[in-house]
């Protein structure tokens, strides 16, 4: 980017910063006789206490704010809706920062249950959570999308071996609840698989980029729709409401209609809707759109410049950097060309940067829980949508192409122990701590291969000198005898023969049957001092005894370079 872009971008986030709460809930478009065309303030008045509510969007991507600002300024001023089941699969809040996303719905009485596949960003419903005042529910992303296809059908349960051996499954774990003791669980044990349901579906809202003056929405030009289409049938189904907000009307094109207008019992337009966050849906982005055909060079140095202005993206140093090599390496070793994928959040981002960099990017495709396909994965705050996505779908058809055919997955990780288990959904105690599994079980249950990467351990300090890894200073280990919550179980992953791999700062551990298995170790780390005589998690080492060194090239980078290694 050069110095004229970056100025650019300045001013639109400092635009978007002192406009984002900007907003009109009586807004009504003129010329239209319609009575679906209505202004948000009349619209929510469609949604009865007690009903169970749904919405969509995922991080800043299609964000329904003008909903929740609606919701809530109802409720401050009226009492009303009250009483709510809330329903949410990817994440929709600010962490407390942001306006105008779900939680504004955070108020004591509004919601009294809300269910999400991601609660770490929500941070009001945790406190009122904390309170005793609402209570917490979590299912897998993948299992609650396609739950509500399922409900478009006449179908209210779904059967599953995902999260068998997790806290999801009743023997293991409180199942869907949060914090024991606080409600049902949407989980049963079904023999060998889990039955997993959702309360009936009766008011679905969300916005989409355009309807026409008969009701008919439109997505053309919007950066992901996740779960709109099949909420809408699901609330038609049970005899509910369907909500949408839309930034323009424009002229009928029978074949592009998304949402005919039978599905559909309000239309709110809202000219200050966002395709993604700073980004006004009548001025999008092009590089989100499906097909897009954008310098991909170029709009991923805007993305993550935009992610360091707004102190998204951790700074990455030569040890993070040196950890990403070593994912990426690991990558071309065990995964094959025209391979699908799927990439977490944080470090195995990085890793997809460098398969992007090293020329591998053509070789495989990337998919998003969104039901984006294709493209370079969108970084921090625009995770969810990708640049020059091939194809964008529903979260339920993006679900069943993974359980179909995911190859492999690149995920994080926060804590993993002695059985190959991994944490990745409770940071600590009380629900405040409480993060969610997000599609994380999803995806374990579906990939052939599972490549983990993550940090060896917290607030420690690790050093490269000299082209070697030194621990400076020992920190909190994430690796231990047995994790705190399990949210991938390694003996499930065994039963499937799956190949599941831990690449971190000190070097690659692989489930075996004989446990986890130091297969690579980075050239200065003592095996001996600086694994097996500090580390809690037990490790176990190759029959010989010798464990692989790391190639210098992965530590520096110098002349580092990746090439497919698995035919």
């Amino acid at each position: 980017m050069d110095s004229l872009d970056k100025l650019s971008v300045l001013w639109q986030i400092a635009k978007w910063r002192l406009t984002w709460t900007r907003k009109d809930l009586d807004y009504k478009p003129s010329g239209i006789n319609n009575p679906k065309f209505m202004s948000a303030r009349e619209a929510v008045r469609l949604i009865p206490d007690g009903a169970t509510t749904f919405s969509c969007g995922m991080a800043a991507n299609a964000p329904p704010k003008v909903w929740f600002w609606a919701i809530a300024q109802s409720f401050e001023q009226t009492g009303r809706p009250r009483g709510l089941t809330h329903v949410i699969v990817g994440a929709q809040g600010g962490r407390g920062r942001v306006p105008g996303t779900v939680e504004e719905l955070g108020r004591d009485g509004c919601v009294v249950r809300f269910i999400a596949g991601h609660h770490e960003t929500v941070k009001s419903m945790l406190h009122l959570a904390e309170q005793g005042q609402v209570e917490l529910h979590t299912l897998p992303q993948g299992i609650e999308a396609l739950l509500i296809e399922a409900q478009g059908k006449g179908i209210y349960y779904l059967e599953s071996d995902t999260g068998l051996g997790t806290f999801l499954d009743p023997r293991v774990g409180h199942g869907s609840v949060v914090v024991p003791g606080r409600g049902q669980s949407l989980v049963e044990a079904a023999g060998d698989r889990l039955r997993y349901h959702l309360p009936k579906l009766e008011v679905a809202f969300f916005i989409a980029p355009a309807a026409d003056a008969e009701g008919n929405i439109y997505i053309r030009n919007c950066a992901l729709y996740t779960e709109s289409h099949e909420a809408a049938l699901a609330v038609k189904r049970n005899g509910g409401k369907v909500l949408v907000s839309v930034a323009e009307v424009i002229e009928k094109q029978p074949e592009e209609i998304f949402l005919p207008a039978d599905k559909v019992d309000s239309v709110v337009v809202h000219p200050f809707n966002e395709q993604t966050n700073s980004v006004p849906q009548k001025k999008y982005w092009t590089m989100f759109t499906e097909g897009a055909q954008e310098d991909l060079d170029h709009s991923m140095a805007k993305l993550r410049f935009i992610n360091r202005v707004l102190g998204i993206t951790p700074k990455r140093g030569p040890v993070d950097d040196a950890l990403a090599r070593l994912g990426a390496d690991v990558f071309t070793r065990y995964v094959r060309k025209c391979a699908n994928i799927i990439v977490g959040v944080g470090l195995p981002e990085e890793v997809a940067r460098l398969i992007y960099e090293g020329g591998l990017f053509k070789d495989v495709t990337f998919m998003s829980e969104t039901g984006v396909v294709g493209g370079l994965p969108a970084p921090g705050v625009f995770f969810g949508a990708a640049v020059n996505p091939k194809e964008i779908i529903s979260s339920a058809q993006v679900f069943h192409l993974c359980y179909e055919h995911l190859d492999a997955a690149l995920l994080g990780i926060l804590e993993a122990d002695s059985q190959g288990n991994l944490n990745v959904s409770r940071r600590g105690e009380g629900p405040l701590n409480y993060v969610g599994p997000g599609g994380f079980p999803d995806f374990c249950a579906a990939a052939d291969t599972i490549i983990f990467v993550g940090s060896w351990m917290a607030h420690g300090r690790l050093e490269i000198v000299d082209g070697r890894l030194v621990i400076a200073r020992q920190g909190q280990h994430k690796f231990m005898d047995k994790v705190s919550e399990i949210t991938m179980s390694g003996q499930q992953a065994l039963a499937k023969h799956k190949t599941v791999l831990y690449v971190t700062n000190v070097g690659v551990f692989q489930l075996t049957p004989q446990g986890m298995m130091l297969i690579e170790v980075m050239p200065g780390i003592d095996v001996q001092k600086d694994i097996l005589e500090t580390c809690p998690m037990k490790v176990v080492l190759p029959e010989n005894g010798r464990v692989p060194v790391t190639a210098p090239e992965i530590v520096t980078g110098k002349g580092f370079k990746l090439q497919w290694r698995r035919t």
